[in-house]
């Protein structure tokens, strides 16, 4: 399978995606903790690829979403932005108002 197919199996199968640098319980930079931080505030259940893993969805991703920087958040397959965009949210409240209205699998 391509690596776009991939990644977009990727983002059908998880409504709230976060590509990072490391895990949740251990961010390999800066911007993927305060990403996942701002996740966690908000208290809603989130998956994660760790691009360290997958060199190939590490280097897809870049050009699938147009953007070059990782952290990089999904919501329902869409692009939201990597972690100054998430943290600006998470401040004005419009990310827990996002995640809120997102049916998550139990």
């Amino acid at each position: 399978m391509d690596v776009n197919k991939r990644i977009e199996e990727q983002l059908k199968s998880h409504p709230i995606l976060l590509y990072m640098k490391g895990t949740p319980d251990f961010p390999q930079c800066g911007f993927s903790g305060q990403a996942v931080a701002a996740l966690k505030a908000v208290g809603r259940p989130f998956s994660y690829v760790n691009i360290f893993e997958d060199p190939e969805v590490r280097e897809g991703l870049k050009a699938y979403s147009n953007w070059p920087t990782f952290p990089q958040l999904y919501v329902k397959g869409e692009l939201i932005g990597g972690c100054d965009i998430m943290v600006e949210m998470y401040h004005s409240g419009e990310l827990k108002t996002l995640l809120e209205e997102v049916e998550t699998a139990a």
